[in-house]
């Protein structure tokens, strides 16, 4: 069963893969370039800002920093025990898919999954009763995850169990920080919202 996953993940990727044209390339390699987003991160931060008090904004900074923090070290970690070859680098199929980018790292799980839709949702949910918009805020993960397959780098399998942990992790955390008590108000943070 395992392996039958494993290669419908590899036909599915090889496929989507072979989807990309090289009018589309320079697109989707600035857009797998995480310093590309610098400007939303930045949006993200100022937003909480402008919308929290300053001692609350502090405290929801510090959750969100910390979560960057946990998600990276639990996708190294994950990688380093699974050891998954990244498409690019697997002599199976390489020849048969575009490579744009050439990490050398492992595969599994997407840390760009992971760590994108992790902190849209947390940006998410700590704003979203502030901005209404802020669920536009999703197109950036979409758009940053599948990146990862136009360039060669990631297999479908890694991207949707990425966004998984990426999303509940979001979710757990958000928990947390509304069962804690505020360092500021010394009252918990769901009379607050």
């Amino acid at each position: 069963m395992w392996e039958q996953l494993l290669d419908w993940d590899t036909e599915i990727f090889i496929y989507l893969n072979n989807l990309g044209s090289e009018p589309y390339d320079a697109f989707w390699s600035t857009a797998t370039n995480i310093t590309t987003w610098i400007p939303l991160f930045i949006l993200f931060f100022v937003l909480v800002w402008v919308k929290y008090p300053r001692k609350q904004a502090l405290w929801v900074t510090l959750i969100i920093v910390a979560f960057i923090l946990f998600i990276t070290g639990a996708t190294n970690i994950t990688k380093e025990l699974v050891e998954r070859l990244r498409p690019n680098n697997d002599p199976g199929i390489n020849a048969l898919i575009r490579i744009l980018k050439r990490p050398i790292s492992y595969s599994f799980f997407s840390g760009h999954a992971s760590t994108s839709f992790g902190v849209t949702t947390l940006v998410v949910l700590f704003l979203r009763k502030r901005v209404k918009w802020v669920w536009l805020f999703y197109l950036w993960p979409f758009i940053f995850a599948y990146s990862r397959i136009y360039v060669g780098v990631h297999f479908p399998l890694d991207i949707l169990i990425g966004t998984t942990v990426g999303l509940l992790s979001a979710i757990l955390f958000y928990s947390v920080y509304k069962r804690s008590k505020h360092p500021a108000y010394g009252k918990p943070i769901s009379n607050r919202e």
